[in-house]
């Protein structure tokens, strides 16, 4: 019964020692779970229970490290829409299977409006991404267009959800 409980917590579910944690991990995940109980009024343990137990409930999908695009030269952000030709299952399954495969990319996202997908890359710079667009983008299946938008300046990019 324990089990099924922490498997379906959702945030309603959460007192402000769980957000308290989430907020922190967010801001840090290499923290270590000494400092994070220090952190939020708990003994090592409880801390390090609590935070297995929003794991385990899907809550903390993954804990990464964030690189520095621009450090790794990366630093050129790409959006491109995506419309397919048609509109059946197998043209999405297709579309969103090869772009798994594409250096570079991000994020891909169904969306509503104008374009059937939006995806986000990240490559060194105009030259490269012209490479990337003649030899993956044009062979992705289904695709009747595809507009692109190059980033120019960063306002805001955080991981941060609002909890």
């Amino acid at each position: 019964m324990k089990n099924e409980r922490a498997a379906s917590l959702t945030l309603s579910d959460l007192d402000r020692t769980d957000r308290h944690i989430l907020r922190l991990l967010q801001a840090d995940a290499s923290v270590s779970n000494q400092a994070l109980a220090e952190k939020v009024h708990l003994s090592p343990p409880a801390c390090l229970r609590r935070v297995e137990r929003l794991k385990k409930a899907g809550l903390i999908r993954q804990v990464v490290a964030l690189l520095e695009p621009q450090a790794l030269d990366m630093g050129m952000l790409v959006m491109i829409g995506v419309v397919l030709d048609r509109s059946t299952p197998e043209t999405f399954e297709d579309f969103e299977s090869a772009v798994q495969k594409v250096s570079g990319c991000m994020e891909c996202h169904v969306v509503t409006g104008e374009f059937d997908y939006v995806m986000l890359l990240r490559t060194k710079d105009n030259e490269s991404f012209n490479r990337l667009h003649a030899e993956q983008l044009l062979y992705l299946p289904g695709v009747r267009q595809i507009r692109t938008f190059i980033g120019l300046r960063q306002v805001l990019s955080t991981t941060r959800l609002p909890i």
